[in-house]
Protein backbone atom coordinates (compact mmCIF):
# COMPACT_ATOMS: atom_id res chain seq x y z
CA UNK A 1 0.00 0.00 0.00
CA UNK A 2 1.26 3.30 -1.15
CA UNK A 3 -0.46 6.07 0.88
CA UNK A 4 -1.74 6.21 4.36
CA UNK A 5 -5.34 5.81 4.95
CA UNK A 6 -6.94 9.65 6.53
CA UNK A 7 -6.71 9.41 10.10
CA UNK A 8 -9.58 10.62 12.77
CA UNK A 9 -10.47 10.19 16.06
CA UNK A 10 -13.77 10.27 18.34
CA UNK A 11 -13.77 13.15 20.91
CA UNK A 12 -13.29 11.04 24.21
CA UNK A 13 -10.10 9.56 22.43
CA UNK A 14 -8.51 13.04 21.51
CA UNK A 15 -9.00 14.19 24.92
CA UNK A 16 -7.58 10.89 26.92
CA UNK A 17 -4.16 11.23 24.49
CA UNK A 18 -3.89 15.00 25.53
CA UNK A 19 -3.74 13.11 29.25
CA UNK A 20 -0.57 10.79 28.36
CA UNK A 21 2.87 11.18 29.38
CA UNK A 22 5.01 11.94 26.17
CA UNK A 23 6.62 8.67 25.96
CA UNK A 24 3.18 6.83 25.71
CA UNK A 25 2.27 9.08 22.49
CA UNK A 26 5.27 8.83 21.00
CA UNK A 27 4.49 4.59 21.04
CA UNK A 28 0.65 5.57 20.32
CA UNK A 29 1.25 7.72 17.25
CA UNK A 30 3.90 5.25 16.04
CA UNK A 31 1.00 3.11 16.25
CA UNK A 32 -1.48 4.88 14.64
CA UNK A 33 0.49 5.17 11.82
CA UNK A 34 1.37 1.65 11.46
CA UNK A 35 -2.65 1.00 11.18
CA UNK A 36 -3.31 4.07 8.77
CA UNK A 37 -0.84 2.07 6.78
CA UNK A 38 -2.19 -1.00 7.51
CA UNK A 39 -5.67 -0.98 8.86
CA UNK A 40 -6.37 -5.26 8.23
CA UNK A 41 -3.17 -5.40 11.37
CA UNK A 42 -5.75 -5.63 14.52
CA UNK A 43 -8.03 -8.22 15.09
CA UNK A 44 -11.59 -7.71 14.05
CA UNK A 45 -14.19 -8.02 16.73
CA UNK A 46 -17.48 -9.20 16.36
CA UNK A 47 -20.80 -9.08 18.11
CA UNK A 48 -21.97 -5.92 19.54
CA UNK A 49 -18.32 -4.25 18.35
CA UNK A 50 -18.57 -5.42 14.83
CA UNK A 51 -16.97 -3.21 12.80
CA UNK A 52 -14.27 -2.39 15.34
CA UNK A 53 -11.13 -3.52 15.26
CA UNK A 54 -8.28 -3.93 18.04
CA UNK A 55 -4.27 -3.61 17.25
CA UNK A 56 -2.20 -4.43 20.54
CA UNK A 57 1.09 -2.94 20.87
CA UNK A 58 3.51 -2.62 24.16
CA UNK A 59 4.57 0.43 25.95
CA UNK A 60 7.73 -0.29 28.50
CA UNK A 61 5.56 -3.49 29.71
CA UNK A 62 2.53 -2.87 29.10
CA UNK A 63 0.21 -3.94 26.89
CA UNK A 64 -2.29 -1.33 25.18
CA UNK A 65 -5.13 -2.11 22.94
CA UNK A 66 -5.71 0.18 20.22
CA UNK A 67 -9.64 0.49 19.09
CA UNK A 68 -10.36 1.68 15.64
CA UNK A 69 -12.77 1.63 12.44
CA UNK A 70 -11.57 1.34 9.25
CA UNK A 71 -14.02 3.43 6.33
CA UNK A 72 -13.09 1.69 2.99
CA UNK A 73 -14.85 4.25 0.51
CA UNK A 74 -13.37 7.33 2.47
CA UNK A 75 -9.71 5.32 3.07
CA UNK A 76 -10.19 6.76 6.77
CA UNK A 77 -9.42 4.93 9.97
CA UNK A 78 -10.96 6.93 13.09
CA UNK A 79 -9.54 5.72 16.29
CA UNK A 80 -11.96 4.87 19.43
CA UNK A 81 -10.34 3.77 22.15
CA UNK A 82 -7.08 3.03 23.98
CA UNK A 83 -6.20 1.83 27.31
CA UNK A 84 -5.21 -1.63 29.04
CA UNK A 85 -6.96 -4.76 29.06
CA UNK A 86 -9.20 -4.41 31.87
CA UNK A 87 -12.97 -3.32 31.55
CA UNK A 88 -11.29 -1.67 27.82
CA UNK A 89 -14.03 -3.57 25.55
CA UNK A 90 -16.67 -3.05 28.41
CA UNK A 91 -16.11 0.41 28.77
CA UNK A 92 -15.70 0.89 24.75
CA UNK A 93 -19.06 -0.69 24.11
CA UNK A 94 -20.69 1.48 26.37
CA UNK A 95 -19.07 4.57 24.72
CA UNK A 96 -20.44 3.56 21.25
CA UNK A 97 -24.15 3.09 22.10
Amino acid sequence: MDKPYRQSAYPKYNRLKKKLPPYFIQRLNEAEQEVAFNPRIGEEKSGSLKGIRVCKFKVLDLLVLLAYQVNGKEKEVIFAAVGGHENFYRELEQYLK
